[in-house]
């Protein structure tokens, strides 16, 4: 064996271990594949033993493998403790954070809640990618996440921020020209402006005084974002059910009027979520923090809010 073994190979071969492929390692040290592959082979090499069975479809530690990413991984949290509690002795918190969310995330809400927080952090740099897709956080290397809706993945620490509520609502010149509907049952009248997610279009089955009801209706434009949904309900082109964080901006200088204000959807949560790390890096414990109060603050001022009309009981989707 070499006297002296690099120890970004060593960081390189426990980070292929933790992701479970060399592509979501190279992703989350930001290196391509051959980097990472090179690494793991030249730690091989220095070691003369071979760590890893590589196949077309996965990795498999062999023994010897095994009891030394055991060690090395204890020995590498050990190195990061050291470097983070080093860090966090500076006057400042410096670094990257990598963080996805929906672009439908309140019109303004998550924008607010970010730039709080690099002005109180200027030496932390966020890479912010707003989409939504549901991003695999280890193998495309990023650190947190805002999602809403059914959390899928079950290995993710997602931290519930709020609950998220949809409501009918209209332009004043649509009601002008098209009157305004006076029962559920009137809306299979209107032109009507639906959200559609990757299982199908999201049905209009809300919750009033009498319980759980679906309006029947018959779309005139489908679209995959509740964003370009709310603007064309706000340009007057049909009713559309938005979600309140949505349509809280509009409504509050009149764009946009809550129809039937006793029914709602309810059902959906807001989440922050992360990978499961063993360590995580003290400036995005930081964010992850900021996120949980700020968010959780904002959703539970929409919420507090009478302006909608009574809330309707909980329909769990």
């Amino acid at each position: 064996m070499k006297t002296t073994i690099d120890l970004n190979q060593i960081a390189t071969f426990v980070r292929v271990v933790e992701s479970g492929t060399f592509t979501a390692a190279a992703a989350a040290l930001g290196l391509p594949k051959s980097s990472v592959s090179r690494g793991v082979a030249a730690l091989e090499d220095a070691l003369g033993v071979r760590l890893l069975h590589r196949t077309t479809r996965k990795l498999n530690l062999t023994e010897a493998g095994r009891q030394y990413f055991q060690q090395v991984r204890t020995a590498l949290g050990g190195l990061d403790d050291a470097n983070s509690a080093t860090v966090e002795m500076g006057d400042q918190p410096r670094g990257s954070i990598r963080i996805t969310a929906p672009p439908d995330l309140g019109k303004g809400m998550f924008a607010d809640t970010i730039a709080t927080f690099v002005r109180r952090y200027p030496g932390i740099q966020l890479d912010v990618v707003l989409t939504g897709r549901r991003v695999n956080l280890i193998e495309e290397g990023f650190d947190l996440a805002v999602r809403a809706g059914k959390l899928e993945d079950s290995s993710l620490v997602a931290r519930k921020v709020g609950g998220t509520a949809l409501g009918l609502y209209a332009a004043p010149a649509y009601l002008e020209r098209r009157g305004r509907p006076k029962r559920l049952a009137d809306l299979t009248r209107h032109e009507c402006v639906l959200h559609r997610t990757a299982r199908g279009v999201l049905p209009w089955r809300l919750t009033g005084p009498r319980g759980p009801e679906l309006a029947s209706v018959t779309p005139i434009i489908t679209a995959n974002s509740f964003q370009f949904v709310r603007e064309l309900v706000v340009a007057g082109v049909g009713i559309g059910l938005l979600p309140e964080i949505e349509a809280e901006e509009e409504s509050a200088r009149h764009a946009l009027v809550r129809l039937f204000p006793a029914y709602a959807l309810r059902g959906g949560s807001l989440y922050v979520v992360c990978p499961p790390l063993r360590h995580v890096p003290a400036r995005v414990a930081l964010l992850r923090a900021h996120l949980i109060t700020e968010l959780s603050r904002g959703m539970n001022r929409l919420n507090s809010r009478d302006v909608r009309g009574p809330k309707p009981e909980v329909l769990r989707l």
